[in-house]
């Protein structure tokens, strides 16, 4: 389980997902794009979901637990980015699909 930093916050997440969001975070923060990272928290967590705008002036790294690269699905890193670029902000979903990652059974 890897770690996205941002600032003060911290947002735990596999290392293929977290992978993912690196290369979507890098790809439009070298553009200049600033945009929301939306994701939904556990049902152990208390559910709900959160909101963060990601810009170049807040500290921001990714801590990965293996050592190995992931293969990297580029379509799902086009799914990622697509979402990104929408009003709502980049939604993480799971790979291969548009379900937001701990999206509840009835939200499927």
């Amino acid at each position: 389980m890897g770690t996205l930093h941002y600032g003060a916050r911290d947002l735990p997440l596999d290392d293929r997902t977290l992978a993912h969001l690196q290369i979507v975070i890098g790809m439009k923060l070298r553009r200049g794009e600033n945009f929301f990272v939306n994701w939904r928290n556990t049902g152990a967590a208390g559910g709900g979901r959160n909101s963060i705008w990601i810009d170049n002036g807040i500290p921001i790294w990714c801590e990965f637990d293996g050592s190995k690269l992931p293969t990297i699905n580029r379509e799902w890193v086009e799914t990622l980015a697509s979402s990104a670029s929408t009003n709502f902000g980049l939604q993480i979903t799971e790979e291969g699909t548009l379900i937001p990652i701990n999206s509840p059974h009835e939200d499927r």
